[in-house]
């Protein structure tokens, strides 16, 4: 009897649970090398995003993907801005003051926004176990703040406070325009577009490379643009369309895990018990929003449209 040829795509699912898994939860101790290193946090998203959107494009063009309409253009920057410009941003802004892992703890919190945001759009409230897990996942938040693991800068704690609200608002509106581009275009366009804002932001505000970056920092960078933009995005767009959507956005409560260890074992950073607490009380939050998630994929993939910030 033969067997049955193995099907590819579980390969490639696998790979990309495990870039979603590791590559999304590692950018948080990379955004933090690369400030460490010399790197102005809006700078940072500035060069990192139009020089991946950049890329992107060009492949994609030099494949043959037609090249967005102007309508299509004003969804991709309206949407990038409020995924990446603002939420992005605000993580990398936070990040100055507050430890990655405890910043990928409020991150991680983003579905339970997605939750209100997509009840006012859709009239679909959460049932029971969902307000259950909204409660939690906002206790956790607070535990956060009252154990001082947000720190004591209050403008990084309220970016830091913000920027899943923004990612979420974004997520769920791109989800929903029918003017976004195709495909991995349309991260293209997000990245290009919040790129730019990004740099006339920081012009603005007079952030300067006062010197050359670090050998670290400059490896962080170059990981935060290769596998932390490029592969991490391809690879849940490969998701969207090809798993479950409660397996492509399954990163949203493995990413803080994978954060804050990594922020243990290589950035000398020790989480204190409210830290331990509140990990707990988010991881279970965001399971409990995230586990009926089990309709259909959206027709297109939008950047991280269900979770973290895409650092």
């Amino acid at each position: 009897m033969e067997s049955s040829p193995a099907d590819p795509r579980k390969g490639w699912i696998v790979f990309c649970l495990f870039a979603l898994y590791v590559i999304w939860g590692s950018t948080y101790l990379g955004i933090r090398w690369t400030l460490q290193g010399g790197f102005p946090p809006l700078m940072l998203g500035a060069v990192r995003f139009t020089l991946a959107g950049a890329i992107l494009y060009a492949v994609l063009r030099l494949r043959g993907t037609p090249a967005p309409t102007w309508p299509q253009w004003r969804a991709g920057a309206f949407t990038g801005v409020l995924l990446l410009a603002v939420g992005n941003g605000c993580v990398a802004f936070a990040q100055q003051w507050v430890p990655s892992g405890v910043a990928a703890l409020v991150v991680g919190s983003m579905p339970l926004w997605a939750t209100l945001f997509g009840g006012l759009y859709d009239g679909q409230w959460p049932g029971r176990a969902e307000r259950w897990g909204l409660a939690l996942g906002f206790f956790g938040i607070v535990l956060l703040n009252k154990g001082g693991e947000l720190g004591e800068h209050w403008g990084a704690v309220l970016a830091l406070l913000l920027a899943p609200v923004s990612w979420a608002f974004g997520s769920i509106w791109g989800r929903r325009s029918p003017s976004m581009p195709k495909g991995l275009m349309a991260t293209a366009t997000q990245m290009l577009c919040s790129g730019v804002v990004l740099l006339v932001v920081s012009l603005s505000v007079g952030e300067r490379m006062s010197a050359l970056p670090d050998t670290r920092a400059l490896l962080a960078f170059v990981y935060l643009v290769a596998f932390g933009s490029l592969i991490a995005f391809s690879a849940y767009g490969y998701l969207l369309r090809n798993a479950r959507p409660a397996i492509a956005t399954s990163y949203a409560y493995v990413n803080p895990v994978v954060a804050v260890l990594l922020g243990v074992a290589l950035g000398g950073e020790t989480p204190g018990p409210y830290a331990i607490v509140a990990m707990g009380a988010i991881l279970v939050a965001v399971m409990l929003i995230t586990r009926k998630a089990s309709a259909p994929p959206v027709r297109e993939p939008v950047v991280a449209a269900q979770g973290n910030t895409a650092p």
